[in-house]
Parts: structure tokens; C-alpha cells; sequence
């Protein structure tokens, strides 16, 4: 079986490159890291990664749940987000979409894997 390919949409270069390094050490390619919502979607176009790592907060003017909808509309690719916000409004919002996980930072190595491993699992039935 070969590696998935995941995109990490992070607007924090440091905090980016952590998860970055993690999936590596797991044993996923990473398909590029995004800090916007219009970097997000090149980068889906260009490299239709088989997962898609979500920051809610990001530079420019969309955030990770609008840039969910975008992706979603054009393309069939699983996202989980990562995020250090857990107010019930954007819960609620992040619900809307066809999201496979909602990790609140800081998370551990093991549950972003499980994370992973249960959502590319869910896509492939």
C-alpha cells in the first residue's frame, strides 16, 4: 500500500513544520504545508492529497471551515481539523462540513495518527 499523501493547512510556520515532521515520522508524504486559504487550494489542485490537516484560523480572508466548503466543492478529500479553538459556535460551524476528526491543540503524536488512520479508513468503504 503506498503512503498517503497529506496537506497540512497551518498559518503558524513553526507549529506547521511540527506536524509536518510527525506525519514524515509516521510514514506519510507530505503534500506541502499551506498558510491560506488560497495557498490551501492550489496546493489541493496540484498535489490532490489523499487528506487534508485543517487549521481553523489562517492568513487571509477565509478561514479553515470556509476553505473546507471550497475543497469540498471541487474535490472528494477528507479533512481533519486542527485547531486550539473549541467554542460551540464553531463546532457547530466545522459540523457543516464533511469533516472526518476535530483535534484541539496541543495533541499528541498517537492521537493525530489515530485520527488519521480512522478517517482514511472511513474513506476507503
Amino acid at each position: 500500500m503506498s503512503k498517503a499523501k497529506i496537506l497540512v493547512v497551518e498559518d503558524e510556520w513553526i507549529i506547521a513544520n511540527d506536524i509536518k515532521d510527525s506525519l514524515i515520522s509516521m510514514g506519510y508524504m507530505v503534500s506541502g504545508i499551506a498558510a491560506s486559504s488560497d495557498e490551501a487550494m492550489a496546493r489541493v489542485e496540484e498535489c490532490q492529497p489523499d487528506l487534508v490537516l485543517m487549521d481553523i484560523v489562517l492568513k487571509g480572508q477565509k478561514n479553515g471551515i470556509e476553505t473546507v466548503k471550497d475543497i469540498q466543492a471541487r474535490y472528494d478529500i477528507p479533512v481533519i481539523y486542527l485547531t486550539a479553538y473549541d467554542n460551540q459556535y464553531l463546532v457547530d460551524q466545522a459540523k457543516l462540513t464533511d469533516n472526518l476528526g476535530y483535534l484541539l491543540k496541543p495533541f499528541k503524536d498517537r492521537e493525530l495518527h489515530i485520527a488519521i488512520e480512522l478517517a482514511l479508513h472511513k474513506r476507503a468503504r
